[in-house]
C-alpha cells in the first residue's frame, strides 16, 4: 500500500486494530507456506539485485565523464534499488519466522519506508527515462533543453523530494501489531484497515503512483517506436543497420518489465478498494486480498533483480563489463585447477615429452 497524502489524524489507535484482526482469524493461515517460499523469493532478489546493481553501479561510475541525461536517471534507479535490496535480510527474516517482527518499531518504519521509496522511486525514475527517450527522439528542437545534464539534475532531486512527499507520512503512524496468537506482524495491510477513509487514500495513491505514470510510459513509448518503425522504413541504411529493432526491442523489455511487475500489485489494490467503497467485504474477502498482497508484492519486489537484465541489453558497457567478469571468472578456475595438479605428474609429463623429443632427434641424426 502506498499512503500518498496521509495525515496522522486519519488514522485510530492500535487497541482498533487489535479488536478488528481478533475477529478475522485466518489472515495468516498461510504462515507455514509462507515462511519457506517468501524468504526463498526475496534471497534471490538480495543476491541478483545486489550484484547486478553494483556492477551497474561500477560502469555507471566509470561513464561519469560522459555524463547524460540517460545516464543520471540510470545511476538514480540503481541507487534505489541497491538501497532496497540492501533492506531485504529484515524482510527475509521476518517472513521465515512466519510474520513475526521481534526488531522493534523504529526497524520496521525504516523497512517499510525503504520499500515505499523504492517503489515509486522506480516508478518516477521509469517514467523520467520515458519521458527523456520521447523528447531525444520526438521533439528534440523543441524540449532539447530538459535533457541537459545542470537541469535534469534538477529534475533527479525534484522526483526523491516528491517520493518522499508520499512516504514520510507512513513514519507518523504505527506499522507494528500484536496478533492473537503473539506474533508482531510489520508493515501488513490488515494492521491499516481501521484507518479512516482508507479506501480513498489508497485510490488516489494508485491513481497518482502509478496509473499517470504507467500512461505516460505507455504513450511515450508507442510514439516513440512508430517513429522509428517509420524512419527504418524511409531510411534503408537504418533498417539494415537494425538499430531501430534493437531500440524497440530494449523499449519492449523495459514496458514488460514494468507491467509484470509493478501492475498486479496496484490493480489488486484498486479493486478491494473500490469493493470496500461499495460493500463491506467480509473476513473471507480480507484474507484473500492479504494472501493476494504478498504474491504481488512478491512480484513487485522482483523489480530489483530484474533491472540489471535490462541494463544488460540496453547499456553496451554493463554488457562489455559483465562479459568481461564472467570471461575472467572461467579463465581463473581454470588456472586454479592446473595449479592444483600434482606436481610429480607434471614434472613426468614434462619428463616424457624431453624424452620422446630427444629420442626422436637422436633417431634423425643417425639416419
Amino acid at each position: 500500500m502506498s499512503l500518498t497524502t496521509m495525515s496522522a489524524t486519519s488514522y485510530s489507535s492500535s487497541a482498533h486494530n487489535d479488536s478488528h484482526n481478533s475477529t478475522c482469524n485466518t489472515l495468516y493461515a498461510h504462515r507455514n507456506y509462507a515462511r519457506v517460499f517468501m524468504p526463498l523469493i526475496y534471497c534471490i532478489v538480495f543476491l541478483v539485485g545486489l550484484l547486478g546493481n553494483c556492477l551497474a553501479l561500477h560502469v555507471v561510475r566509470n561513464n561519469m565523464k560522459k555524463m547524460n541525461s540517460t545516464t543520471l536517471y540510470s545511476l538514480n534507479l540503481v541507487i534505489s534499488d541497491i538501497l532496497f535490496t540492501l533492506s531485504l535480510p529484515l524482510r527475509i527474516s521476518y517472513y521465515a519466522m512466519g510474520f513475526h517482527w521481534p526488531l522493534g518499531e523504529t526497524l520496521c518504519k525504516i523497512s517499510g519506508l525503504i520499500f515505499y521509496i523504492n517503489t515509486y522511486a522506480g516508478v518516477n525514475f521509469m517514467t523520467c527515462l520515458s519521458v527523456d527517450r520521447f523528447i531525444a527522439v520526438v521533439i528534440p528542437m523543441r524540449f532539447g533543453k530538459f535533457r541537459k545534464v545542470n537541469n535534469v539534475r534538477y529534475i533527479c532531486v525534484g522526483v526523491w523530494l516528491w517520493v518522499l512527499a508520499q512516504t514520510l507520512p507512513l513514519l507518523q503512524m504505527s506499522m507494528t501489531n500484536k496478533e492473537p496468537d503473539g506474533n508482531i506482524t510489520c508493515m501488513e495491510y490488515p494492521n491499516f484497515e481501521m484507518v479512516d477513509h482508507i479506501a480513498g487514500i489508497l485510490i488516489g495513491a494508485v491513481i497518482i503512483g502509478y496509473i499517470f505514470p504507467v500512461l505516460t510510459i505507455l504513450v511515450c513509448y508507442s510514439i516513440l517506436c512508430y517513429k522509428l518503425q517509420f524512419v527504418a522504413r524511409t531510411n534503408h541504411l537504418t533498417e539494415k543497420s537494425g538499430r531501430s529493432r534493437k531500440v524497440i526491442g530494449v523499449i519492449f523489455c523495459v514496458s514488460l518489465v514494468f507491467v509484470i511487475c509493478y501492475s498486479p500489485y496496484h490493480i489488486d489494490l484498486l479493486q478491494y478498494m473500490i469493493r470496500k467503497l461499495v460493500s463491506s467485504p467480509d473476513c473471507t474477502d480480507l484474507t484473500a486480498f492479504h494472501v493476494s498482497l504478498h504474491v504481488t508484492v512478491c512480484l513487485m519486489n522482483l523489480n530489483s533483480c530484474l533491472d540489471p537484465f535490462v541494463y544488460f541489453f540496453a547499456c553496451k558497457g554493463y554488457k562489455r563489463k559483465l562479459l568481461k567478469l564472467l570471461k575472467l571468472q572461467v579463465s581463473m578456475s581454470f588456472s586454479s585447477v592446473v595449479r592444483t595438479s600434482p606436481e610429480d605428474s607434471s614434472k613426468d609429463v614434462i619428463d616424457g615429452a624431453k624424452i620422446q623429443l630427444n629420442s626422436s632427434t637422436i633417431e634423425r641424426t643417425s639416419r
